[in-house]
């Protein structure tokens, strides 16, 4: 997988991107991430990304520009695979992990970081193929949401995690969140790790992690059980 973000805020990226599962990913050679100041993009001498939005009004626009320009370069270099582009914004969809398996599936992703208050409509009309937002909030710009994009995305990617069975028991697999984890010791300060994790019955282990997924589940996210209910 390849992907591409654009951004006026590159330095904000590597210590995300050259940490943890995504940096394995990357030296696996199962990602390749490239960043783009958009700031390159544009022939403004002074470097500008942004002005004020026709028909008045608060705040700035994005200027669509330096977004095509940089879209361009990125297709002109022929990667060969069918580019998905996808916009970071509060307007877009709540990102999921049916949307992360989705985006996992794509060979080329590129990433545009909004900012201000948004960016030029032409550009939403003419390049972007989905809006995605991470939640019912407004954050300085894309960059956060786009971290969390690709570290969603990069994790589901074949070879990526040590463990492929992990992948199975996740929290909104099946529509649960995941069950109660412990690990030694099995007594700390008076508190016991349940009897029937001890006891090397693995039907009986799962049938009580099914058990305690669903309880966690109709406690912190009952719209969840809704959504499978109907499903099935």
């Amino acid at each position: 997988m390849r992907i591409d973000i654009l951004t006026i805020f590159p330095k904000m990226f590597p210590p995300v991107l050259d940490e943890s599962i995504v940096k394995r990913a990357q030296k696996k050679g199962r990602v390749k991430i490239f960043l783009h100041d958009l700031r390159d993009y544009t022939a403004d001498k002074h470097r500008k990304v942004d002005d004020r939005p026709f028909g008045g009004g608060s705040g700035m626009v994005m200027r669509p520009e330096p977004i095509f320009n940089a879209i361009e370069k990125i297709r002109a270099q022929g990667t060969g695979h069918r580019v998905q582009v996808i916009l970071l914004c509060p307007r877009g969809k709540t990102l999921n992990q049916k949307i992360a398996k989705r985006f996992a599936k794509q060979r080329h992703l590129i990433l545009i970081c909004g900012h201000y208050e948004g960016v030029d409509e032409r550009v939403r009309r003419q390049l972007v193929d989905e809006e995605i937002s991470i939640g019912d909030y407004v954050l300085t710009g894309g960059e956060l949401p786009a971290m969390v994009l690709v570290d969603s995305v990069v994790r589901l990617l074949p070879g990526v995690l040590g463990d492929k069975n992990s992948l199975k028991f996740e929290s909104f697999e099946d529509n649960l969140l995941e069950y109660p984890h412990y690990t030694r010791p099995a007594v700390f300060r008076g508190l016991k790790v349940p009897q029937v994790l001890l006891s090397g019955a693995h039907k009986k282990i799962d049938l009580w992690r099914r058990e305690e997924a669903v309880k966690k589940t109709r406690r912190n996210r009952p719209d969840l059980l809704k959504q499978k209910r109907k499903e099935t």
